[in-house]
């Protein structure tokens, strides 16, 4: 059983890291239009979604439980130091359903903004903590 978690979290990990590259190249555009933002706001979902779950696949593979919310998740991975900046990841989790207001011109650059700013060098940081975890 152990095993299984042990490769399924490794698994994970190099869809967040496929998936990070994505999100970074879409952050290379600086000006984006509404087309690519909407990219870049997938990207950042996914992003999301395979970090949090990398996150509880690692720490059930070392023996954690009682880690079903991304909450429970991001709180026990910086009791730990995995993450080094829970608050951080605490208000990505609440700005992640932000995400589904991207119609609205000014919220869309908001998350524009945060993602550039916050978000995407936390999921960096962690794609670097992983990576020496995975060797």
């Amino acid at each position: 059983m152990m095993e299984q978690h042990d490769i399924r979290w490794k698994q994970r990990f190099q869809n967040f890291e496929k998936t990070l590259v994505y999100l970074s190249q879409a952050l290379d555009i600086q000006k984006p239009d509404v087309t690519q933002r909407a990219g870049i706001v997938q990207f950042f979902e996914l992003s999301y979604e395979l970090a949090w779950k990398v996150l509880k696949d690692y720490l059930e593979e070392q023996g954690f439980t009682d880690i079903a919310t991304p909450r429970a998740v991001i709180k026990k991975s910086f009791e730990i130091g995995i993450i080094s900046n829970g608050h951080q990841w605490l208000q990505l989790l609440d700005d992640r359903n932000l995400t589904s207001h991207t119609y609205d011109e000014t919220k869309a650059l908001e998350v524009d903004r945060l993602i550039r700013q916050y978000y995407h060098p936390l999921f960096m940081e962690l794609a670097a903590i992983l990576k020496v975890k995975n060797v």
